[in-house]
């Protein structure tokens, strides 16, 4: 339905780090959306993500003031987030006199609150944030075992139990990855990120841990999607990870046929719950 509305339409695309916006594009592309207007930003945005695109705008982390003018100036009536920007760089913002005025009116300071205010100046310039899942339906992780050895009933019972733990430190805002192992919580994420947080449990669990990672209860699937990626894997399976648990219709696989074809080749489980 959604594809189907934007095809004539064009697509405002903010695009951070890594693989998902170069997805996001090409699924649009496939979609039928014809034109892309992306807004860049200087180390962070690939090359890759940016050739797709029709036009690109760059800039800092932080000119909000400028990503606004060149969304209104694009003449799409719909905008996309895809993609991370790196922790440390929400907090060597140097913002401009638009950004300024959003911060002063944060209460707090985190990737939610950060971007919701974007959200919200973006509506008032008459754009509507999509969810960050359009067009990736099929990206979509569901349930039971969905790559890798097939799992045994004790390892499904810690996924489960990893599962309600992730989701009250989500619900806390503390992180949303939890390795575990026996039943005993290894390493919860915090802003380290979840690679490292997979990595400072795997070495407690010497080869016998799993990871979980879900959405956080109210997310705001605009600009915040767990995602699993081919990078995740990689450093999962050398940390000795024996499977991931991710979150089935919440969490997307980035990109589905590589993520799985990584554990298959790592002999690593993902797991939908």
């Amino acid at each position: 339905m959604v594809a189907a509305f934007m095809a004539s339409d064009s697509l405002f695309l903010i695009a951070g780090s890594g693989d998902y916006p170069r997805l996001v594009a090409e699924s649009a592309r496939q979609a039928g959306v014809g034109r892309i207007v992306m807004a860049a930003f200087d180390g962070e945005t690939s090359g890759e993500a940016e050739r797709l695109a029709d036009e690109v705008f760059r800039m800092k982390v932080g000119q909000l003031g400028r990503l606004l003018q060149v969304a209104k100036k694009s003449g799409a009536s719909k905008a996309l987030m895809a993609g991370q920007i790196a922790p440390s760089n929400l907090f060597n913002l140097r913002p401009d006199l638009k950004a300024l005025v959003i911060l002063a009116r944060l209460r707090e300071r985190n990737a939610e609150t950060l971007f919701g205010a974007v959200a919200d100046a973006l509506s008032a310039e008459g754009l509507t944030l999509l969810p960050a899942t359009t067009y990736l339906e099929r990206h979509m992780a569901g349930g039971g075992l969905l790559a890798g050895p097939k799992l045994k009933p004790r390892q499904i019972a810690d996924l489960e139990f990893g599962l309600r733990i992730a989701k009250e430190t989500s619900r806390l805002d503390i992180g949303q990855t939890v390795v575990v192992r026996n039943g005993t919580v290894l390493a919860v994420e915090a802003f380290e990120g979840t690679n490292a947080a997979i990595r400072r449990g795997g070495e407690l669990g010497r080869g016998g841990a799993l990871a979980v990672k879900v959405s956080k209860p109210g997310q705001d699937m605009r600009f915040d999607v767990p995602v699993v990626g081919t990078v995740t894997v990689e450093v999962a399976a050398a940390a000795g990870i024996r499977a991931i648990g991710v979150e089935a219709g919440s969490t997307l696989l980035l990109d589905r046929d590589k993520v799985t074809a990584a554990a298959a080749a790592a002999s690593l489980s993902i797991y939908g719950l």
